[in-house]
C-alpha cells in the first residue's frame, strides 16, 4: 500500500473511480478534475495497492467555514493558506471497500491538515455515513443549508483541531 498526492497524470484513473463511486448527478467530470488537479493536486490523497489506484480523497483549502456547491465547480477558489480543509470526495473502488482504505486516507488528510496549521476539516455526506465520519472525530452540524449537490440531502460534518 502506498499513498501519495496527485498529478495531472492521474486524471483518467481518478475520473474512472469517481464514476464508479458516485451517481452521475454527483460525480465530478474529467474536466472538473483537471481543474482541481491544476489548483490543488497536493490536496488529493491517492492510495495504491499493487501499483493500482484503488481509493482517493480530495478537497481544497479555504477560509470559508462551510462547504458550498460552488466549491465543487470552482477549483480556483482554493487558497493554500486557508483555515479549513474541505473534503469533496471519499472514493474507494467497490471491490476494495470495507477494508479500511478510505479510513486510512481520511486519517492522512486529517494529519496533513493538522500539520499544515488548519482549523480543521469540513465535509458533507449522506445520512447513512454520519456515524462513519463520527468515528474520525467529525461532528454533525445537521442538514447543509449550502449544499444540495446532485439534488441530494447532505449533512455537514466538521472536525475542529
Amino acid at each position: 500500500m502506498h499513498i501519495r498526492t496527485a498529478t495531472i497524470n492521474d486524471l483518467k484513473d481518478i475520473t474512472a473511480i469517481e464514476a464508479e463511486c458516485f451517481p452521475k448527478a454527483e460525480a465530478a467530470t474529467e474536466k472538473e478534475f483537471a481543474e482541481r488537479l491544476k489548483y490543488y493536486g497536493n490536496h488529493f490523497w491517492l492510495l495504491f495497492k499493487d501499483n493500482k489506484l484503488i481509493a482517493f480523497v480530495d478537497g481544497f483549502v479555504t477560509d470559508e467555514s462551510d462547504l458550498t456547491d460552488e466549491m465543487y465547480e470552482k477549483a480556483d477558489m482554493h487558497d493554500e493558506t486557508g483555515d479549513w480543509q474541505m473534503i469533496f470526495g471519499v472514493n474507494t473502488l467497490p471491490d476494495y471497500r470495507k477494508r479500511g482504505y478510505a479510513g486510512t486516507l481520511i486519517q492522512r488528510a486529517i494529519s496533513d491538515a493538522k500539520e499544515q496549521g488548519r482549523k480543521g476539516l469540513v465535509l458533507t455526506c449522506k445520512d447513512r455515513l454520519v456515524s462513519y465520519y463520527g468515528k474520525f472525530g467529525f461532528q454533525s452540524e445537521g442538514v447543509s443549508e449550502k449544499s444540495t449537490h446532485g439534488n441530494a440531502v447532505w449533512y455537514q460534518m466538521r472536525l475542529r483541531f
